[in-house]
């Protein structure tokens, strides 16, 4: 069975869109993932990718609830979503909570002073967000890259990938194909910050 990923940006119509698609902008519209998880970003001036946010089904996503520019969506795996007029998604006031419930969250898990840290805080919020348990813990099947990992703590791939290595020395997450991570949670509570 075969998926097709045609894109036309008809309001109303689920749209299906590969891992690291750009879903387009349209004035006074927003995008309501169905399926699927996204990333908002932005750069700056040199080139330096910023994770604004991380998205998934439910979620409601678009320029119209941000003043940064430039401002993308980007699939982070195979999305399902459609396209809204922003005067349909009501109750507004739950969409503008859960943006700013997200940015609390990442901002306090990039405010830790180290990147182990950070990175253990960011895999145990993803692992609630998007996870699934499994014997040997959270699921974490995103398939992020050390990159990906990276632009959400505004580090380094090379330091990621340290991070990474020691975290799954320590027994604290196990390391699947296709940048899959498993976190063994039990272990993490006992993490020495």
């Amino acid at each position: 069975m075969s998926v097709s990923y045609t894109f036309l940006v008809n309001p109303h119509v689920r749209q299906h869109l590969k891992p690291r698609s750009v879903l387009p902008l349209k004035p006074n519209s927003v995008w309501k993932i169905e399926a699927g998880v996204i990333r908002t970003v932005t750069w700056h001036e040199d080139g330096t990718l910023v994770t604004l946010g991380v998205w998934g089904a439910g979620d409601i996503v678009g320029q119209a609830f941000s003043k940064i520019e430039p401002y993308q969506i980007e699939c982070l795996s195979i999305v399902e979503a459609m396209i809204l007029p922003l005067d349909e998604c009501l109750p507004m006031t739950d969409v503008l909570l859960s943006h700013i419930q997200q940015v609390e969250e990442l901002m306090v898990i990039r405010s830790y002073r180290t990147v182990e840290i950070m990175l253990i805080k960011l895999l145990g919020w993803l692992a609630k967000k998007f996870g699934r348990v499994v014997e040997q813990g959270h699921l974490i099947d995103l398939r992020l890259t050390h990159q990906d990992i990276a632009d959400l703590l505004n580090s380094t791939r090379v330091t990621i990938t340290r991070a990474l290595t020691q975290l799954e020395a320590q027994g604290l997450i196990h390391r699947l194909s296709l940048h899959r991570i498993v976190l063994k949670e039990e272990q993490i509570w006992h993490y020495e910050i």
